[in-house]
């Protein structure tokens, strides 16, 4: 009896140890064609390793058995494709991704028995697709003087996700006046369309410098958002002298006025 009371206080006594998931690595965006790396690192303490499993979108794509025949195996999956050879227990390397390559990645890790533990986490991958070449200004005319309509267009190069266009003129920046969003296999193109009527100040030298800016977010659910971002502008002749046909009828109004006393 004594000995069945020391045995248990023995194992109370004892710090239970297990499987432990020290960390899921996956990149929060990653570019259109190139490689993606998975890592999942984890502690087995006293446990021993049956599976490491991951997927995506709830979906299995990769499979580690270290007693299976193959250790290794993967599941077609769309937007998936798993380089075996630099693929193990703790990364998995995924190539060419695509944007069906977006999406929620789980790293599930299996202990054998008696214990049977498992512990798994998860993280969001996007991919991105830049630009190939810079927004452009389309509509703009060779002269505009003061009380003129500056009317433009300027439209992104298709990327994913969505640019964000802004306007500038003299490197002050305004309003467009509609912006619209085209969409195509999951590529987007902005058009933001601009009407300003030029005040003086818009005319205060011979140019009107008119800029185009498309900003594409990544990573933006991050803390620290990267940003890519592209210009374009163009400049145009002002010439804010030119007098418009209600200020010649001012004048020629008054010229009559002050003359028609002489003529009497």
């Amino acid at each position: 009896m004594d000995f069945v009371l020391f045995l248990i206080a023995v194992l109370l006594g004892q710090k239970v140890t297990g499987l432990k998931l020290l960390y899921i690595s996956v990149p929060p965006y990653s570019f259109r064609g190139q490689s993606a790396l998975l890592e999942c690192r984890y502690d087995l303490e006293a446990d021993k390793l049956y599976s490491i499993t991951w997927y995506k979108d709830h979906e299995e794509f990769y499979r580690y058995v270290p007693r299976g025949e193959p250790t290794k195996h993967s599941y077609r999956v769309e937007g998936v494709k798993v380089d075996h050879r630099k693929s193990n227990d703790k990364e998995v390397l995924l190539q060419d991704v695509s944007l069906h390559s977006s999406g929620r990645y789980k790293c599930e890790v299996s202990a054998e028995a008696p214990s049977f533990n498992s512990v798994s986490a998860e993280a969001s991958m996007e991919v991105a697709v830049l630009p190939q070449d810079g927004p452009s200004i389309t509509g703009e005319e060779k002269v505009y003087a003061t009380g003129d309509v500056l009317g433009l267009n300027c439209t992104s190069g298709k990327s994913h996700p969505a640019a964000t266009l802004k306007w500038f003129i003299n490197r002050e920046q305004v309003k467009p006046d509609t912006e619209m969003v085209f969409e195509q296999h999951g590529l987007y193109s902005v058009i933001s369309s601009l009407r300003l009527q030029l005040e003086p100040d818009h005319i205060a030298g011979d140019k009107i410098n008119v800029r185009c800016e498309a900003t594409v977010v990544l990573d933006s659910m991050s803390d620290k958002p990267r940003f890519e971002t592209r210009t374009t502008e163009v400049f145009v002749e002002g010439q804010g002298s030119l007098a418009t046909p209600s200020v010649c009828l001012t004048v020629a109004s008054a010229l009559l006025l002050r003359l028609l006393p002489t003529l009497v």
